[in-house]
């Protein structure tokens, strides 16, 4: 880069070559501009297909989504506490005729509220916002794979696969937490992706207009703008604190969304050029992080805004009403949300009392303890036995294939050094290894629906597994060489990526009705629980 500097101070050292030295100073070499910013697919393609995608995932979400028309499972809770709110702005108690206790954040149960403020306290009105949401995740990560894979096919087969996944449709049907954490957790990782690709375009754009990455200190980045804020990475600290209004369990995703921005912001500045790409990004991003942070505490805040509103909350006055203590304004509230917190904290500690469809971390991979939300034998199958069931299962051709794509992405990964791997496996396992401490620490009770959040990933991880194949390199045997031309080989992959999406729509339009309580023969219902008894 110094010498290519000299040639440049050289060429505008003559008048008239200077036009030719200030085009040559703005010229990007390729390999540079391709680490930078690969091509993406044309958009109208890219949407057309998102669109038709997202439709697809509407329509088996949406069709007869407030049948059975009761409340199932842990709509008890939320379906109630959602009406509550509307009534008193905080979950109440009506034996005390007071706020109640409860041990998740309010955020989640506000989104089904809002359902019910616009289709009434019913079943359609309870589970219209995780319908919504459960299909509006679809959309996003079919536009995050395609921005990831800069593939337009890839992209659709990431928002099919979650399509015609059998858990992701009974949670989207469902009026509980879950969805709502899948969507957020998934909505912030999307930004994040987004953001990766603006920070890299605006190096490349600053070094099109003279730049030079190599020079020390403040003459060596783009200096900071308006635009070069960046917003969709403060977008996902929303979303994120978002997410943690749902369920304390998105946090665990905090360290994995810091380490990837710091790795993909050092990434951008060592394909830039840059002498001390670590020092640079500590320097320039140290503030940024802690923005990011300091907007997931807010955000968090303001989903406790009903609480800090009422004086029924629980413990929402705790300082006066029982230590007798003066409450400052704010800081006071903010201390008794604090104790508020620690007696929920206490409660998830000590639950560890047994239930029926309970299961280990290491059983959701391999669908070992699906959990049954809702059983009827209405007589409507024309047969004289009739089950209709609602079964919170995966698509078992889809999710027995996530621990193989797990190591295959881990090893592709590693040799190809792809940042697209780290991610995927980091996010998926965000997801699930954490619960293994509190499974060794104190055998809590947990349940197959806290896998949600790591769902999108692991199916990146099939889909990344599905793009290294279409572009697999010849096999050599022992002095012989298996050779294909590129076309054979994307011929070959793109044929087994499409067996493989056409099985797990197979098998999704098989298990259908176990998802919807569409009532069948019970025999029907039996064939279909194909490791017996654990799946019922």
């Amino acid at each position: 880069m110094a010498a290519y500097d000299r040639g440049v101070t050289q060429a505008l050292s003559t008048p008239e070559d200077t036009t030719v030295a200030v085009r040559t100073l703005r010229e990007v070499p390729e390999i540079v501009r391709r680490r930078l910013m690969p091509p993406m697919p044309a958009r109208w393609v890219a949407w057309t297909a998102t669109l038709w995608v997202t439709a697809i995932a509407a329509f088996v979400r949406a069709f007869h989504y407030g049948t059975p028309a009761e409340i199932m499972f842990d709509e008890t809770y939320y379906a109630t506490e959602g009406q509550e709110l509307l009534d008193h702005g905080v979950e109440w108690e009506p034996s005390t005729n007071t706020g109640a206790f409860v041990v998740h954040p309010p955020l989640g149960k506000w989104l089904i509220a809002l359902g019910i403020k616009l289709l009434g306290n019913n079943s359609l009105g309870w589970r219209l916002p995780t319908m919504i949401l459960g299909t509006v995740a679809v959309l996003i990560l079919t536009r995050t794979a395609i921005r990831m894979f800069r593939s337009v096919v890839l992209g659709a087969a990431a928002g099919l696969l979650m399509a015609f996944d059998g858990f992701q449709l009974v949670l989207s049907r469902l009026a509980i937490l879950d969805i709502f954490v899948l969507f957020f957790v998934l909505a912030a990782f999307a930004c994040l992706v987004v953001d990766r690709d603006k920070r890299r375009e605006r190096w490349l754009r600053a070094m099109e207009n003279g730049l030079d990455p190599s020079r020390p200190g403040r003459a060596g980045r783009p200096k900071l703008t308006w635009g070069g804020v960046p917003w969709w990475r403060l977008g996902a600290a929303v979303l994120f604190g978002l997410g943690c209004g749902v369920k304390w369990s998105v946090a665990f995703y905090l360290p994995v969304f810091l380490l990837l921005m710091v790795l993909w912001e050092v990434g951008a500045r060592r394909h830039a050029g840059v002498r001390r790409p670590w020092r640079d990004t500590f320097l320039d991003e140290i503030g940024w992080v802690a923005l990011f942070c300091g907007i997931i505490v807010a955000t968090y805040l303001t989903t406790w805004t009903g609480w800090f509103l009422t004086d029924t909350g629980w413990k929402r006055h705790y300082l006066s009403a029982e230590l007798g203590r003066d409450e400052v304004p704010v800081l006071g509230a903010l201390q008794n949300l604090f104790y508020y917190h620690r007696d929920a904290l206490n409660f998830h500690e000590g639950l560890v009392s047994k239930h029926p469809y309970q299961s280990w971390p290491w059983q959701w991979l391999i669908l070992g303890r699906p959990v049954a939300i809702y059983y009827g034998n209405s007589p409507t199958c024309g047969a004289a036995d009739c089950s209709s069931v609602i079964t919170l299962l995966g698509t078992p051709v889809l999710w027995w294939s996530f621990i193989p794509a797990l190591l295959a992405t881990t090893w592709l990964g590693i040799s190809r050094r792809d940042w697209r791997a780290l991610a995927i496996i980091l996010g998926a396992l965000a997801g699930i290894v954490p619960w293994f401490y509190y499974q060794i620490a104190d055998y809590r009770t947990m349940f197959y629906f806290y896998a949600a959040p790591a769902e999108p990933f692991l199916i990146l991880a099939v889909v990344f597994v599905l793009g290294a194949l279409i572009n697999a390199p010849g096999v050599g045997f022992s002095g012989r060489t298996l050779t294909f031309a590129q076309s054979d080989r994307r011929l070959y992959g793109t044929i087994f990526a499409a067996a493989f999406l056409i099985a797990v729509a197979l098998c999704f339009w098989y298990f259908y009705p176990i998802w919807t309580a569409q009532s069948i023969p019970h025999d029907s219902w039996w064939h279909r629980m194909w490791l017996g008894n654990r799946w019922v």
